[in-house]
């Protein structure tokens, strides 16, 4: 075990950096949802909004970002989970890292495309696209512990 839990593991450590690299990335929309509140002057509560600011639960700007926030933290930790019980059958290295690399790029995309307001069907292909690479891993979990 301490083999696999261990830097010198390349899938190992390929699972902790882009597992970084996604909290990096749900951090970084939770700064967007908190510059976004100041800038408007629009807080989820009283306190929070003082007397210049006012509590509002229906701005489209902040509800994006919140949808948004909240889609992270529904897959981020999932592939979290998932990957380090993936690390755990001894996966091909470049499988794994496809699997990592896959999911990240999905992430990305889908805050790019939920963002800027893309069209359909491109944030649900990102969606899809990172659902599939924690499905996959998950499968293969399940089948080395069968």
């Amino acid at each position: 075990m301490a083999e696999v839990l261990s830097l010198d593991n390349p899938v190992f450590k390929a699972l902790l950096f882009y597992s970084m690299v996604c909290l990096l990335k749900m951090v970084f929309v939770v700064f967007l949802l908190m510059r976004t509140r100041v800038t408007k002057r629009i807080f989820p509560n009283p306190e929070d909004a003082g007397k210049e600011g006012k509590v509002r639960y229906d701005d489209p700007d902040v509800e994006r970002l919140r949808r948004n926030h909240l889609n992270d933290l529904e897959n981020i930790p999932l592939f979290i989970f998932v990957g380090f019980a993936y690390i755990f059958t001894n996966p091909a290295t470049t499988v794994a890292l496809w699997h990592f690399r896959v999911f990240t790029i999905s992430r990305i995309v889908y805050t790019i495309a939920y963002q800027t307001q893309l069209q359909k069907p491109s944030r649900g292909m990102a969606f899809t696209v990172g659902l599939v690479c924690c499905i996959s891993m998950a499968v293969q979990a399940l089948l080395a512990t069968w």
